[in-house]
């Protein structure tokens, strides 16, 4: 019996494990180190500056720059890294603080008599006392409605896609109109595919070159410097998680749909000039396999109605946290778990509590299905700063509480999954 399995070896799971061990927890961690950021193209870069990308462990000795350190390269702010090199430091962080890291994946997470069963892949079966859920976001992909259900030769997500190469000479469509579509579609143009981009919103957003850190009291006090961009929100929603908790759920709902929305990093547009083909304020209304092999795409524009035919499309367009997706989870946890709210993105969110316990004790969250409940910075590798060591805490609490009482795991009353508030 384990004290806590973590499920997911990504930033936010590493990083819970980094501190669990520290704490002399009997912990497993189960799960690929960094395996959906070693799956992407070797041609992006991180997005996030290099002083917000630090994986974290207790006593801060294992960041980006000591990585970086390592191979003789330098972490700079204003400079950005390959995605396969903080995959790297992933892997570098992982043997350093994570033990006991198993790479099979857990297909079931279930609850039992004294707190939960996981299953993994191959059918073996552990108890452990209390479950961390750090699954990341492939599990989480959003398609638009009309070309979800498409086969994969027609249709993927950019999260699908390691190397693009394979679309050389091809006609690709990209869908969406932030860093991942437009990344997405630079590197298919540069690696001769005819690609376009099709996009809801009326204009592409560019974020502006990061200015210098140390540039003076007067410029710093109008736009402060934070993990999620410059910015008094930017600030708020970084610095103080715990208040955005706090917050009506229909007014988390609302930020959590609206803040920090498309847009492309400083250093994509001068590459992105290449794709010439960009069509904003259009919406893809139905999707139909053609005779010849193709995709016929129905969209509605401010110009009215057109047709677009393509070879392939790729839709870049987020991940929406909903209970439903995180299929790893029993029916009876998933349908038992209290949720954020009934609209938008959101809506079908666990409500995550103090401590990122869920509202089924012992089972701790981490990671995007917590954004709605803690804000912006969980949607980013930043948010592991503030989740682990305080998820980790709430295991401890609970293992002392449960331990004193000799209480087994169960819903909390009220915890019928309805709206928060509403219930």
């Amino acid at each position: 019996m384990y004290d806590l399995v973590i499920v997911g070896a990504g930033p936010y799971g590493l990083s819970v494990a980094a501190h669990a061990a520290a704490r002399g927890l009997n912990l497993r961690t189960f799960g690929r180190s960094m395996a959906s950021w070693h799956a992407m193209p070797s041609g992006m870069f991180l997005k996030s500056e290099p002083w917000a990308s630090h994986l974290s462990d207790p006593r801060g000795a294992f960041g980006l720059d000591a990585y970086a350190a390592t191979r003789g390269a330098r972490a700079e702010h204003g400079v950005p890294l390959p995605v396969g090199f903080f995959a790297e430091y992933g892997d570098w962080f992982a043997r350093r603080t994570v033990p006991a890291l198993d790479e099979r994946l857990i297909t079931s997470v279930a609850p039992c008599a004294d707190g939960f069963e996981v299953v993994t892949e191959d059918g073996e079966r552990f108890r452990t006392r209390t479950v961390a859920l750090a699954v990341g976001v492939l599990p989480f992909m959003e398609i638009p409605a009309p070309l979800r259900g498409l086969p994969r030769e027609y249709v993927t997500h950019s999260s699908h896609h390691g190397e693009l190469d394979g679309f050389a000479g091809r006609d690709v469509t990209v869908v969406g109109a932030g860093q991942a579509a437009l990344e997405t579609a630079a590197i298919l143009t540069e690696q001769g595919a005819r690609t376009r981009i099709l996009a809801r919103s009326d204009r592409l957003n560019w974020n502006t070159l990061p200015p210098a850190l140390d540039r003076g009291l007067w410029q710093s006090l109008r736009a402060p410097h934070t993990g999620l961009g410059c910015g008094w929100h930017n600030r708020l929603y970084a610095d103080t998680p715990g208040l955005f908790r706090r917050l009506p759920a229909p007014t988390r709902e609302r930020i959590f749909d609206s803040a920090l929305g498309p847009a492309g990093a400083w250093w994509l547009r001068e590459r992105f000039a290449a794709v010439t083909d960009v069509r904003l304020g259009r919406r893809v209304v139905t999707a139909a396999p053609t005779a010849d092999g193709r995709l016929r795409l129905d969209v509605t524009g401010p110009d009215g109605p057109s047709v677009v035919e393509t070879d392939h499309v790729i839709a870049a367009t987020g991940f929406t946290p909903s209970l439903d997706r995180a299929e790893v989870l029993s029916p009876v946890l998933r349908e038992s778990l209290r949720t954020v709210g009934a609209g938008g993105r959101a809506g079908g969110a666990p409500e995550v509590g103090a401590l990122f316990e869920s509202s089924w004790p012992g089972l701790f969250l981490a990671g995007l299905l917590t954004a709605p409940s803690y804000g912006p910075s969980m949607r980013f590798v930043f948010g592991a700063g503030y989740t682990a060591g305080r998820l980790v805490r709430g295991v401890r609490q609970h293992l002392r509480a449960t331990s004193s009482r000799g209480a087994v795991g169960r819903p909390r009353t009220g915890a019928a999954r309805t709206p928060a508030g509403r219930a």
